[in-house]
């Protein structure tokens, strides 16, 4: 019995060796497609980080613009909106991270070896490493390497703004530590509340420093957490 001429001309990938230039094709276009939503997640994380500071910018003049001896608390709800902003870029740099794993994956394999003259790939499996990651996309950094990397690359900034400023609005103008305690007190709650929050704020950062891994870069065979 003939077969019918549409399953004739059916391309069977699995029989049919590709050419190197189909490979070489087919990578370059891999390749564009994983480099464009890299940078798609990166113009989304650019935007969160203005958010912050567009917030902070904001609440600065309100809080210093009020003779208020309360209007402190303007710096600290602020502080509490940037730490949303920060949790939230976390997420997107995780997912961020996916898209630029595959596309240095790629550079470090493919374009390094081409540019160097040199067509031995660094990882050998490399190619596997990334067909199982888009079978299988997962995060390859926890939320608190997330929280970290951004917190070094940006945030540790915005809070020393909101962190001096409040200290600064605290201070100004007071002649004891009466009147700073007395500035202290939000409502019925006494003047220890705000300075427990900030130090347990603190203590937390310190811990993600401190227990959080340094390096994504030192760790990069349990970055992927795939083994070919």
């Amino acid at each position: 019995m003939s077969s019918s001429p549409g399953k004739e001309s059916e391309i069977d990938y699995e029989s049919t060796p590709l050419t190197r230039q189909e490979y070489i094709t087919a990578l370059v276009h891999l390749y564009r497609g994983e480099l464009s939503r890299a940078t798609l997640w990166r113009i989304r994380l650019d935007a969160t980080t203005n958010w912050a500071v567009l917030t902070t910018a904001g609440l600065l003049p309100l809080s210093f613009g009020s003779s208020e001896p309360h209007s402190h608390v303007v710096l600290l709800i602020g502080m509490l909106l940037v730490t949303v902003f920060w949790a939230y870029e976390s997420r997107r740099y995780r997912f961020a991270d996916i898209w630029y794993s595959r596309v240095r994956k790629i550079e470090e394999n493919f374009y390094g070896p081409i540019l160097r003259r040199d067509l031995t790939s660094p990882k050998r499996h490399w190619g596997l490493l990334v067909a199982e990651d888009m079978f299988r996309p997962a995060f390859k950094i926890t939320r608190m390497e997330a929280l970290r990397a951004r917190f070094l690359r940006n945030y540790w900034a915005i809070f020393s703004v909101i962190l001096m400023s409040w200290t600064v609005k605290l201070a100004a103008g007071t002649r004891s530590t009466a009147e700073v305690r007395e500035r202290l007190e939000i409502g019925p709650l006494p003047y220890w509340v705000p300075l427990a929050a900030i130090a347990v704020f603190l203590l937390l950062l310190v811990g993600l420093l401190v227990t959080t891994r340094k390096s994504l870069v030192e760790h990069e065979a349990d970055h992927w957490r795939i083994t070919p």
